[in-house]
Order: structure tokens, then sequence, then C-alpha cells
């Protein structure tokens, strides 16, 4: 383990230098991803003009669960998206040869090669907007409920590498399987929405099966709705989401001995 850690350390601190050999592109990035955050609070700001409630969300609520989204969508692209998107491309060019001979696993080693720097700004500004939403609503969560949050996104940035690592592993069979990939980085927006607005077979789906629905509401629910019980709302979380990560975990070795290698 502390091998791991002094290897991915090393990893950081080369693509922070990387990051900030280019300042503007940075810079650029990070106003984008800002711009986009903003207009979706925009979004429902309109849609709330209108209504009160979506099911059984509030303005506020939403604003929170937005800010949720925000901070868990854009910490798993800070650590893991470029790294996972590019898998498709270390197979299809053979590159993926020179790290399979490397002294770690495999999956450690396509996983943690880039950092976003960006990415974690943006997030921050996520938390920002939670912090503000908490205020707004007079809420102040205790200890556990704030605990329990912080722990529940990481369980959700854990769905989201799991599932992308699996759709970037069918590349193996795909040549070019970018699309599936970067499909789902736009299918995971869903996650932003309250899952009250969604029909109950497709919160089944996508609450169990693929737990998309679940990464932020889930964790907003344990910060503003679930103050007395939330450990039943913690439980579908950890288990749904062992049990994605679980599978990955198993078809990227099933993937890797299909693997014809540059060399073959």
């Amino acid at each position: 383990m502390r091998r791991y850690i002094e290897i991915y350390s090393i990893m950081l601190r080369n693509s922070l230098i990387r990051e900030m050999s280019f300042k503007a592109n940075f810079l650029l990035w990070m106003i984008v991803e800002v711009l986009w955050f903003c207009g979706q609070i925009v979004f429902f700001s309109i849609i709330f003009g209108n209504v009160d409630r979506i099911g059984d969300w509030t303005k506020w609520e939403v604003v929170l669960l937005v800010g949720t989204h925000q901070m868990i969508a854009q910490l798993f692209q800070a650590f893991f998206f470029v790294n996972v998107a590019n898998i498709p491309e270390l197979v299809r060019t053979g590159r993926l040869d020179s790290l399979l001979v490397l002294p770690i696993d495999s999956q450690f080693a396509v996983s943690t090669k880039q950092f976003g720097l960006d990415s974690i700004v943006n997030a921050a500004l996520g938390g920002v907007v939670v912090c503000f939403s908490l205020s707004r609503l007079d809420l102040m969560p205790n200890l556990t409920s704030i605990s329990l949050y912080l722990i529940a996104l990481g369980f959700g940035i854990a769905v989201h590498y799991s599932i992308m690592l699996g759709l970037a592993a069918m590349s193996f069979w795909i040549i070019r399987a970018q699309g599936l990939v970067y499909g789902y980085f736009n299918f995971l927006n869903i996650a932003r929405y309250p899952d009250a607005i969604f029909p109950r077979l497709f919160r089944i789906i996508f609450g169990w099966i693929i737990p998309v629905v679940i990464i932020a509401n889930i964790p907003a629910r344990l910060l503003i709705k679930s103050l007395g019980q939330p450990f039943p709302l913690m439980l579908h979380l950890v288990l749904a989401s062992s049990v994605v990560f679980w599978l990955s975990r198993v078809f990227w070795k099933f993937a890797l001995r299909h693997y014809s290698s540059a060399s073959s």
C-alpha cells in the first residue's frame, strides 16, 4: 500500500507540473465548467419560477442537489475521467503494453496517470453552493449527517469510475470505444435531477442495476431529508456501489485476458 501511495504522489506531482505548463488552457476549461454549472442553476431557477416543488424537493434543496452533483462529477473528472477515457486509445495504439509490464496493478496504472486541478477548483464551487443552500434552508446538519454525506460522495465517485471503466474495457473487443465512454459522461448528468421526477421502473433500474440516479440524490437526502433515519439510504448506496465496483474489477480482469498486445 505504501508503494502505491508513493507512486500516486509522484504521478500527481508530474500531472500538476504539466497542468501549470499550460495555464491558459487551465483557466479556459475552468471558466467553461463554471459557466456550465451556473447554467444548471439558472435552469432550475426558471423551473421554480413556475412551481413550488418538484416531488418532495423544494428550490434550495434542488440547488443543493445540483451542487452535490457538481462536487461528485468534478472530483471524478479530476482524478479518473481523463485516464479512463484514454484506455481505448491505449488499446488501439498498443501503448497499453508499457503499462502492463509495470510491477503494479494494471487497473491502478491505467486509472491514475493524470490529474485535473481545474476540476478540483470547480468541485470547491459546488461545495460553496451546498453550504449556501443549507443557509437558505436554515439547516445545520449534525456531525453524523455531514460525515455520511462526505462518505457518500466517495461512493458516488466510485460508481462513475466503475461504470466508465467497464465501458472503456469494451475497447478490447471494440477498437474505438470512446463513443461509449463519452456517451456515459453525458448520461451521468441525469444524476443532478431530483429522483422524484423519474418513473418507478426507471428509479429501480438506475438506482440498483446501473446506480446513476442515486449518486447525488442519496448524499443530498442524507444531508437535508433523512436526519432521523439515514442508514437505509446509506446502505442502499454502499451495496449498489460495491456491487458495481466489484463487477467492473472482474470485467477488467476478464478483458485483459482477451487483450492482444501490439507485439503479438
